[in-house]
């Protein structure tokens, strides 16, 4: 028996969203329209600040598009990418918060580990 969407629990739906942002080139390009005004930029903009193939460019976006991270607006020959939600600019920040927080626990761990005495690192074996 098939599940529809509306019966998909909201956990595997988050997993599908957390799959989407899988790939640091899609979490590059939130970042920048999440810096950029109105929270959208131009596909040209997008390509000069990653770096990306313009193919690799578009299947990521297409990848961010078809999981509804972004949309796109087609303006004679230029796309313009914006984020779906204000709130992903505001996800993509909490995860930094986290990411920095943690970097910085491990920092002070190997910080004290370091300033152990030699004799506690070399074990009781004398």
């Amino acid at each position: 028996m098939m599940i529809s969407a509306a019966q998909t629990p909201l956990y595997e739906i988050k997993a599908n969203l957390f799959k989407a942002l899988a790939h640091p080139a899609r979490i590059r390009v939130l970042e920048l329209l999440s810096a950029a005004p109105d929270n959208s930029a131009p596909v040209s903009y997008l390509l000069a600040e990653t770096g990306l193939e313009p193919s690799h460019l578009s299947q990521h976006l297409a990848t961010l598009r078809r999981h509804g991270v972004v949309t796109s607006a087609r303006s004679a020959n230029a796309v313009t990418y914006r984020l779906a939600h204000p709130k992903i600019a505001e996800l993509l920040a909490i995860a930094r918060t986290f990411l920095l927080d943690s970097l910085a626990d491990s920092n002070e761990q190997l910080k004290l580990a370091q300033d152990l005495p030699s004799e506690h690192l070399q074990g009781s074996a004398s």
